[in-house]
């Protein structure tokens, strides 16, 4: 007899085909309000979840008597309730791999588009404005030579640091928990404590997971740390920075400019003051966000709930880990 899984997420036709091969699956276009209750239904038969972008904590869990294993589409897992999954036995895994490098090429789109001011030119020449040679008032600032400071060197901020090092020659400093050898030896990066690398940098780059550690690290005394000229790029999670001091620090010129493909609230409400800024650019959360990419997230993604529900170790499997 199949066993029986959860869809939450609209996946490609040939993906849905492979689980249905292996189990009864029921379908729903995320969980929301008007379906909870067909939810909490096919739940409580469910021998394991997948899809994306919705939180899965005790109170959904609890209609879930049966739940074996859990596979997320993405890499960060900050909508999972860890310690109530440990409790319970459910594998929980996800898709680190796969994105890593479309992820440091937003990150590193940022970096370019917020030196250049390409985004605000961008709209400048949109707006029939460009009538001569620009003058130093709308000049950009140089991404080559440069210091770039990235908090986290996991598999995303290593890409980061190759591309900064191997394509920009700049000096790569990181925060790490960890020293990552690979890279000091191959990008000549430097590990240090936050302070020093806030001082340092012309660009922070924060790749850090969220959890309770890091949950506004990025706050109003540590914006003050940062270069005048120095520009900060969060392609990680909105909750690490502090926005609202991050906006104040964008219109007081503590710093001069932002990228950010993460928020506090997504999508970013329209009366957001971000919106207001010429000096930040941003983006919808689109770090992973190539058809290449979000395919073979629910490749791997499909092929780990197979693995977990047939009582093998699937890839990326965060079973029992406390996610630091």
């Amino acid at each position: 007899m199949k066993k029986s899984v959860v869809l939450y997420k609209k996946i490609p036709d040939d993906q849905r085909d492979k689980l249905s091969e292996h189990f009864n699956v029921t379908y729903f276009d995320g969980i929301t309000e008007q379906n909870r209750n067909d939810v909490e239904k096919a739940l409580a038969e469910a021998d394991g979840l997948i899809g994306a972008s919705m939180p899965i904590r005790q109170d959904l869990l609890n209609y879930a008597p049966k739940l074996k294993a859990i596979s997320t589409i993405s890499v960060g897992v900050d909508q999972f309730d860890i310690d109530e999954l440990n409790k319970r036995n459910i594998r929980l895994m996800h898709t680190p791999s796969v994105l890593t490098d479309t992820t440091a090429d937003t990150i590193f789109t940022l970096v370019l588009a917020t030196a250049r001011r390409a985004v605000e030119l961008s709209m400048m020449v949109r707006a029939g404005k460009w009538h001569k040679s620009i003058g130093e008032e709308y000049y950009g600032v140089n991404v080559h030579h440069k210091t770039i400071g990235i908090l986290g060197m996991g598999r995303i901020g290593s890409a980061v640091a190759k591309r900064a090092f191997a394509g920009f020659d700049m000096q790569v400093l990181y925060v790490n928990e960890f020293a990552n050898k690979d890279v000091e030896q191959k990008y000549q990066a430097k590990k240090c404590e936050l302070d020093d690398l806030l001082k340092q940098s012309d660009f922070v780059v924060i790749t850090l997971p969220l959890t309770k550690e890091t949950e506004k690290l990025i706050n109003k005394q540590k914006l003050s740390l940062m270069k005048p000229s120095a520009i900060l790029i969060n392609g990680a999670r909105g909750k690490i920075v502090d926005q609202a001091a991050l906006t104040e620090a964008l219109q007081n010129k503590t710093i001069r400019a932002a990228g950010l493909d993460v928020f506090k609230v997504e999508p970013l409400p329209i009366d957001s003051p971000l919106m207001t800024l010429d000096n930040v650019v941003l983006t919808p959360h689109i770090g992973s966000a190539t058809y290449d990419t979000r395919y073979d997230m629910v490749v791997t993604a499909v092929d780990n709930i197979i693995m977990a529900l047939k009582d093998e170790k699937p890839a990326y499997n965060l079973f029992n880990v406390q996610v630091s």
